[in-house]
């Protein structure tokens, strides 16, 4: 992969570059950039390898990417929509990680144990089981924001049985990263043994609509300038076949030229 990464960063992909050489390398750029945990800019490069793909074939490199793209959205701690499990030519293969996606929407962290129990085995085909693994932090911080979000006080021990944890030493661990990371406004009552949540904050008085409204942004502005430039001709491809007006005027001078020859040569002919 560093390898990979290198070869990347020291070579330029030729913007001539049919539409299916494009989805092909946005590809495998995104696949980089996802080992590299850089889930971002990975998720931006799948989704230009989507949009660049044939909309009415290949339909197998769809599949692929589509697999990868729900597991960088489910890095990214965002749910994919539920339109794309139910598109007749995805429904199957993505099935697996429709029950992936709703065990980690659930923080359901024996569920998401079940499923790579199952379908462990097809991940390790996909090449996906390597970044699910790293799915699990996600799980039990869905979990902990969600018991968060419930309960007002709580044992640590309750805690660790709703996550399935092995005891509350590690449930008290994950609450307190959970507090430092911020995922969770909370304090732990050490001397009860329990989790204390605080009054939970207006998210409109945060910067974090803010910040999700200029994303959005982004993303819209990045599919305009994507689109007008697939929309251009390819460079010197239009006029290729035309003359200039140099090149016009030369043969135009030749078709004279020769007339005149020819004119000359009958004339000599007749006498």
């Amino acid at each position: 992969m560093p390898q990979a990464s290198k070869l990347v960063s020291k070579s330029a992909f030729p913007e001539a570059a049919s539409n299916n050489e494009w989805a092909r390398y946005l590809y495998y750029l995104g696949r980089i950039r996802a080992i590299q945990l850089d889930y971002s800019e990975a998720r931006q490069h799948l989704l230009q390898a989507i949009r660049k793909a044939p909309q009415h074939a290949a339909l197998g490199f769809k599949q692929t990417v589509h697999k990868l793209a729900i597991t960088v959205d489910l890095l990214l701690g965002d749910i994919p929509d539920r339109s794309i499990f139910r598109q007749a030519p995805l429904r199957r293969t993505l099935a697996p990680y429709f029950q992936l996606t709703q065990a980690v929407r659930a923080g359901n962290l024996g569920r998401f144990n079940e499923v790579l129990e199952h379908f462990g085995a097809k991940f390790q085909a996909d090449h996906t089981f390597t970044l699910i693994i790293r799915l699990r932090h996600n799980v039990i911080k869905t979990g902990v924001r969600m018991i968060n979000l419930s309960y007002l006080r709580i044992s640590l021990a309750d805690v660790a049985h709703k996550l399935q944890l092995d005891n509350s030493e590690d449930a008290e661990f994950i609450v307190a990263k959970a507090i430092r990371d911020g995922v969770i406004e909370a304090t732990i009552d050490h001397e009860r043994g329990c989790m204390q949540s605080k009054e939970n904050m207006d998210i409109y008085c945060t910067r974090e609509p803010q910040a999700a409204f200029h994303q959005r942004i982004c993303f819209c502005l990045d599919i305009h300038n994507q689109s007008v430039k697939a929309m251009r001709f390819p460079p010197k491809s239009y006029n290729k076949d035309l003359e200039s007006a140099e090149e016009r005027r030369e043969r135009e001078q030749q078709d004279l030229e020769y007339a005149k020859e020819m004119a000359d040569e009958e004339d000599d002919g007749f006498l």
